[in-house]
């Protein structure tokens, strides 16, 4: 990330490059929301996968979005999950196991055709309403323990079967620190955030290090 002083993170939340090799930025402090962070990464993701030549357009723009919809709550897993009738009880909780926002989850509901536009557009006003309030509140990106992909997870073990590779070995090749090799590999007692699918793991091993539950206990009157 650049230092915050830089004056071009107040007016710009990330930015992607195939200069020398793939690279996405997210710029710091700009908006301190774990959620809106994730989805930020996983738009840049796609710019680098779908446009070679990125220019910044309306098309590229929305098509990235929906890369990252679907890449954070694929279609198949999320739909049955969603209300059938706009509850932002239900998405509260949808959004701490997911770890996408609400407006996301809104969006996703329109998109998907389980609310009209009218009902997006009131509950994007009830949420505005809500803004701070338990259960609607951004989550510090600081809070935030990072991903753990699990596909990295059985890569690794694969290697390491097959060719003896080593936790040492493959932080020296990616330039890292051992200790940072082993918190994406899942190194036992740490918090475990978000699988790679997006869901944030609930269960683990006895004694280890469960994440703390953001689902929230909300009134009946956050349904729309």
């Amino acid at each position: 990330m650049p230092p915050a002083s830089d004056p071009s993170a107040a007016s710009v939340d990330a930015f992607s490059t195939r200069a020398a090799r793939p690279l996405v930025v997210l710029t710091a402090n700009r908006v301190d929301d774990i959620y809106r962070h994730r989805f930020t990464a996983a738009h840049e993701l796609g710019h680098l996968v779908l446009h070679g030549d990125a220019t910044g357009d309306s098309r590229q723009e929305k098509e990235a979005d929906a890369f990252a919809a679907e890449f954070l709550t694929p279609q198949d897993s999320i739909l049955p999950l969603l209300p059938r009738r706009m509850d932002l009880a239900r998405l509260a909780e949808l959004r701490g196991v997911w770890g996408v926002s609400l407006h996301s989850l809104v969006y996703r509901c329109r998109e998907l055709g389980l609310i009209s536009d009218a009902t997006a557009s009131r509950t994007y006003q009830r949420l505005r309403a809500l803004d701070g309030q338990p259960g609607f509140t951004a989550e510090s990106v600081s809070n935030f323990p990072g991903e753990q992909p699990s596909l990295l997870r059985q890569a690794f073990d694969l290697a390491a079967k097959e060719a003896g590779l080593s936790v040492p070995q493959l932080a020296h090749e990616l330039a890292w620190t051992s200790k940072r090799v082993q918190d994406l590999l899942g190194a036992r007692g740490r918090c475990s955030g978000w699988s790679s699918s997006g869901r944030r793991s609930t269960s683990g091993a006895a004694g280890a290090v469960r994440c703390p539950d953001l689902r929230q206990v909300l009134p009946t009157s956050t349904r729309c």
